[in-house]
């Protein structure tokens, strides 16, 4: 069992190095399975949970971080790339990285949707840099559980665990970078 979490998080480590810093996918090909990512990324979301559809329809814009890896022997790294929407349109890339210190042991994947609710907090988000500090904190999502989440300081945050063994107890934040679309 403790071979197999090490295992997990070496992998999502050597993952994480590999996607490299740029906060848009390099070519054309790499852009389109990022958009599929993102599309069931989405599909799965509100296959998990239906009422998430009113953050859909209601936010002023989102950002869907399709597949974060995260890894940890004590301090932990996560990271990944989505995309960002406006009003239902695609306006941009975004690059996620986070690190954590504390009790943490295993690797995952998961996913993460960040809805803002108006036009204000999509602007906070895309100029520059972002940070989330360590007390915002994601729904897990569940059925149902969208329904009872509102929205703090312009934003509701929704994860959705995919798969790997994670012992966590830590703290941490996120920090994001935002590249406009050529198409925007």
């Amino acid at each position: 069992m403790k071979a197999r979490m090490l295992w997990i998080a070496v992998l999502a480590i050597a993952q994480l190095m590999l996607t490299g810093c740029s906060t848009m996918p390099k070519g054309t090909e790499s852009q389109a399975v990022l958009k599929t990512e993102v599309g069931e990324a989405i599909a799965a979301f509100k296959a998990q949970d239906p009422t998430i559809q009113s953050f859909f329809d209601n936010s002023y814009g989102y950002t869907v971080m399709p597949r974060i890896t995260k890894g940890a022997f004590w301090f932990g790294v996560a990271g990944g790339r989505g995309e960002v929407f406006r009003q239902g349109n695609m306006i941009g890339y975004c690059k996620m990285g986070q690190a954590t210190l504390g009790f943490s042991f295993g690797g995952e994947f998961y996913r993460e949707i960040i809805f803002f609710r108006q036009q204000q907090d999509l602007d906070r988000f895309t100029t520059g840099e972002y940070t989330f500090s360590a007390q915002v904190t994601g729904t897990a999502i569940t059925a149902g559980a969208a329904a009872k989440v509102d929205y703090k300081d312009g934003m509701a945050v929704f994860v959705m665990a995919d798969r790997g063994l994670m012992v966590d107890a830590s703290l941490g934040g996120q920090k994001f970078k935002y590249l406009a679309s050529a198409f925007e």
